[in-house]
């Protein structure tokens, strides 16, 4: 409720309603929220609720016993007045809901042959509100279940059969129900009868449910379109839109039933829609207009206001709709008169001039198109007062710059005072007086003059290169007295500083400085600068323009205009050239075959700035090219083009042969032929495979095979009558589909050989460490004219007995005419079985005959301990205890001492039988030494690394190392003791 005892929107009443059926109670709600009397009308004229009678008020409520769909039905709309003026509701629109029995008790035969189509009609009886149907089958509960072949449409009612099938003869009977009152008629049976006449043939669809060519729908309403077709065979329904728009995921298309369903209807599903109906015989189509509209909504309301005598009330009512709303103004629940002058409705915009005492009221904005009416209301209070500077007073102290203007006094239309061209001698101490009918007000206030503002820097025109940095200055005169604030803008938009990537930066250092840098200037940086100074009375700027010149922009529309075999036209246009002219252009390509993009030649070569066009030459045929253009000034080279759409070139005659063309091997009594295929981008067309030829060296005449494959690298020939390791001439060409083109240079290969036919023999084997054993053998003739030898297999195993063993011993393969052959990784003390074959690329010969050999025992397993040493002068003692061999190792029979300067240089060797050494080192260097002890069976395990610090010249100092933890203990309390003799 506002202030003056109205809501401030219009009464409440409920649009439209249904009620259920006639003989109910029914309630009108009218909620004008203030103590008001209202009044009802029905079809425009005034209901008097009397005792007895059927229409009784409560609260504003009208209440309306035992409904008559004669007498009641029709439009209604509430009056709500008080002292401050009359409001009137929205209409509303009653109608009673009922649905009669049907009429007709029997219905005729329907006869039909098979395979035609049917329409059972469903005539409903006299009703008032929205129906719902479906159709009994024989009797209930079996309803007709719809399908492609069977439609029930809720528009009319009736039931549609595509194809009549045998099945389908039977009684339909139509259900009726209202969906408002829930109640449900049933309508006679209607009997189907196929004809024994003849069956139907095939025929187009024939659309017997469609839509109107215009439907209007609400906006946010749901819209649903019938269409179906009768046809042999039984028709499929499509739908589209006629301007080839999809359909958005909301539309619900039901293609068993032929229904399109928009639900929340928007401006953007507007349009023609399409129903396609199709068989094998033809196909149909209707079409038709969905109209989008929407009822009227407010989207600016006049609000309650007070005025005082002889102002202007301007009011503004606006409404969005389609169409587009008219408008009208009610003053207190009556059409406003605009015979007046003063007085004026235009678009919505309600204007009454010289404003008097008669105008108080309550008014009230109508919006309406045919779809709606909208109601809203705003109350006008008119006052008469003397004037009053309470609210508006003068200000106590006014700023003025001298040589500007000045306003005092803003508040009445014809008050104000402007002074113009102020000067000093303007200052001092003014007063307002206003005066009316009913009384005189005075507000007063004080001028002071200041000295103007003045930019000195001039305006200015900067020309860089990108990556310079630059100052842009702005400095001002000004009146001491007052504060500045300098302000930048960038192409009219405010500078936020720190928050451009650190390229501005404020560097004036004075009170009167507001100069800022640039640095590392960028194209994105050119433009207009301008420089704003504000103080308390007067602000002024100063713009510089500034031109940044870089590396030219991208050009624009790369086109391929022309392919040939190896060439393609291009052209383009130019792209922003950055302040400094285009001098050149160069020209990029991309396939799926090459790495990124690769610099073309042109004709002509060199591409000068105004060339807009080029022939890009050398290109492989049937290959898709992309091209780019970069365009280039005495800046530098610009960004690249958008990539042009991707080309062919047109396919030709293969020009590049397999490379490295070889063979040999494979098995008995074949060919092997092998290449290296030709690339993709280099077969020129489509259908691209290879063609082997090969002939007997010495002979006339070439066998040909062709290899379909672009992929294929070998070609294997097989004949019995191929003698073994014969010599053969090869070449490979290539073909397409455009022909045949070159061969390869002819060379020679060799026909697959045989296995080798006899074993090595002198197969000896000795153990050399106890973890390796040296293989000898005599070798077999190298090579005949039926094989080669390429090698030997060894074969070593613990196991011979069992054939799994022996197929999991190790092969060791050997290359060439080796005659022996070293096996390492054997465990020691152990028994090793070892045979040999030859093999070539035909595989392997027979086996030799069978050696063994034990391998010796493994060396120790302990390593030297209790080291000790001492220097003297250059000479480093070593010595530590005996290594003693366990049962199963071999007896120790010397000892390797190895020494570096550090862990990580190659050490020197030095071998004794002795459990001591003395060694000769340098001076001044320290060294790590180790210790291990070797025998028949290899070398044993290493002592830990013994550190020597660095031997001092010409000393007596004498120093030793006790490997062990008790001499180590010693060795930090004899530290400690400064002693010159040092035990670790």
């Amino acid at each position: 409720m506002d202030a003056y005892g109205f809501v401030s929107e219009s009464l409440t009443v409920c649009d439209f309603i249904i009620i259920l059926s006639p003989d109910t109670l029914l309630m009108w709600f009218c909620d004008a929220s203030c103590a008001c009397i209202h009044r009802w009308k029905l079809n425009d004229s005034f209901i008097t609720p009397r005792p007895g009678s059927r229409y009784s008020l409560m609260g504003g409520n009208l209440h309306i016993a035992h409904l008559n769909k004669q007498e009641d039905v029709g439009i209604y709309q509430c009056m709500a007045s008080n002292s401050f003026g009359t409001i009137v509701s929205r209409e509303a629109s009653l109608h009673v809901a009922y649905l009669e029995n049907f009429k007709t008790q029997r219905r005729s035969p329907v006869r039909v042959r098979e395979g035609q189509g049917v329409v059972l009609l469903c005539g409903p009886p006299p009703h008032s509100g929205e129906l719902s149907f479906t159709w009994i089958f024989n009797e209930h509960p079996s309803y007709v279940t719809q399908d492609t072949r069977r439609f029930v449409s809720q528009k009319t009612g009736n039931l549609y059969i595509a194809k009549v099938e045998p099945s389908d003869v039977g009684n339909y009977t139509c259900v009726v129900t209202n969906t408002v009152t829930k109640s449900s008629v049933e309508g006679p049976p209607t009997p189907l009868v196929l004809r024994v006449d003849g069956v139907m043939g095939e025929y187009e669809p024939k659309i017997e449910v469609q839509f109107p060519e215009v439907v209007p729908v609400a906006k946010s309403s749901t819209v649903k379109l019938e269409c179906f077709a009768l046809g042999n065979p039984v028709p499929t329904i499509s739908w589209k839109k006629v301007d080839g728009a999809s359909f958005t995921r909301k539309v619900d298309i039901n293609k068993a039933s032929g229904v399109l369903e928009i639900p929340y209807f928007q401006q953007e599903d507007a349009g023609m829609y399409e129903c396609v109906a199709e068989n094998s015989r033809g196909k149909n189509s209707v079409k038709g207009k969905l109209s989008y509209y929407a009822a009227p909504h407010f989207t600016e309301k006049p609000q309650d206001v007070q005025k005082t005598i002889d102002e202007t009330l301007v009011w503004e009512c606006k409404a969005s709709g389609k169409p587009k709303p008219s408008y009208r103004w009610l003053k207190n629940g009556e059409p406003l008169d605009p015979m007046e002058d003063r007085v004026q409705v235009n678009n919505g915009v309600l204007t009454i001039s010289s404003l008097n005492l008669a105008d108080i009221g309550m008014f009230q904005c109508v919006a309406e198109n045919k779809h709606g009416r909208i109601f809203t209301n705003a109350e006008l209070r008119v006052v008469a007062i003397a004037p009053d500077f309470s609210q508006n007073l003068l200000k106590a102290q006014t700023l003025a710059r001298q040589g500007g203007d000045v306003s005092l006094f803003m508040v009445l239309d014809n008050g104000s005072l402007r002074i113009s061209n102020v000067s000093k001698s303007d200052a001092g101490m003014y007063t307002c007086v206003a005066r009316n009918q009913f009384g005189v007000a005075s507000s007063a206030g004080s001028l002071l003059v200041k000295d103007a503002t003045v930019i000195t820097s001039p305006a200015g025109h900067l020309d860089v290169t990108v990556g310079e940095s630059i100052v842009l200055p702005c400095q001002v005169s000004h009146d001491p007295t007052l504060d500045l604030k300098f302000t930048w803008f960038f192409n009219e938009q405010l500078i936020h500083f720190g928050s451009h990537g650190a390229y501005f930066e404020k560097v004036g250092g004075q009170r009167s400085d507001g100069d800022i840098m640039i640095r590392n200037i960028q194209l994105r940086h050119a433009g207009k600068y301008t420089c704003a100074v504000q103080t308390k009375v007067d602000s002024i700027s100063i713009a510089t323009d500034v031109v940044v010149r870089g590396p030219p922009g991208p050009p624009v529309d790369c086109q391929v205009t022309k392919m040939t075999e190896t060439t393609a036209s291009l052209s383009w246009g130019p792209g922003t050239d950055n302040h400094s002219p285009i001098l050149s252009y160069t020209i990029q390509a991309r396939t799926p075959f090459s790495l990124g993009w690769q610099a073309v030649t042109t004709v002509p070569e060199l591409l000068g700035g105004k060339q807009l066009s080029a022939t890009v030459t050398d290109l492989s045929s049937w290959v898709d090219y992309e091209f780019r253009v970069l365009a280039i000034n005495s800046i530098g080279t610009g960004e690249p083009s958008k990539p042009s759409k991707k080309a062919r070139t047109k396919d030709t005659l293969p020009r590049l042969t397999p490379a490295r063309v070889s063979g040999g091997g494979g098995g008995r009594s074949e060919l092997v032929i092998t290449w290296e295929p030709v690339p993709e981008e280099m077969q020129s067309g489509p259908g691209f495979g290879y063609v082997v030829a090969f002939r007997p060296l010495g002979a006339q005449g070439w066998m040909q095979a062709a290899v379909t494959s672009p992929d294929a690298s070998r070609y294997v020939f097989k004949n019995e009558s191929i003698p073994p390791f014969s010599p053969y001439q090869v070449k490979v060409g290539v073909y397409n589909n455009k022909g045949e083109g070159p061969f390869s240079p002819v060379t020679t290969i060799y026909s697959a050989e045989e296995e080798p036919s006899r074993a090595p023999g002198r197969l000896r084997a000795r153990s050399v460490l106890a973890s390796e054993v040296e293989v000898t053998w005599k070798p077999l003739p190298w090579s005949n004219n039926r094989r080669r030898i390429l090698g030997y297999e060894v074969k070593p195993t613990q196991y011979w007995s069992e054939k799994q063993k022996q197929e999991a011993a190790t092969v060791i393969r050997t290359a060439g005419n080796k005659t022996s052959v070293l096996i390492r990784d054997l465990e020691g003390s152990s028994t090793y079985y070892v045979c040999l074959r030859a093999y070539n690329s035909a595989g392997v010969g027979p086996q030799s005959n069978i050696v063994n050999v034990t391998t010796k025992k493994p060396p120790p397993s302990q390593a030297p301990v209790k080291i000790m040493w001492n220097t003297s002068n250059s000479k480093v003692i070593l010595k530590w205890d005996q290594v003693h061999a366990l049962e199963n190792e071999s007896e120790v029979t010397g000892y390797k001492v190895m020494y570096s300067q550090d862990k990580h240089s190659r050490p020197n060797v030095v071998e004794t039988n002795n459990t001591s050494l003395e060694l000769s080192l340098p001076v001044n260097q320290g060294y790590v030494i180790q210790i291990k002890p070797f025998s028949e069976g290899g070398e044993g395990i290493s002592s830990r690394q013994i550190t020597i610090p660095k031997i001092a010249g010409r000393t007596n100092a004498a120093m030793t190392n006790v490997c062990r933890n008790q001499a180590l203990q010693l060795l930090i309390k004899r530290r400690k003791s400064r002693s010159k003799t040092t035990t670790g």
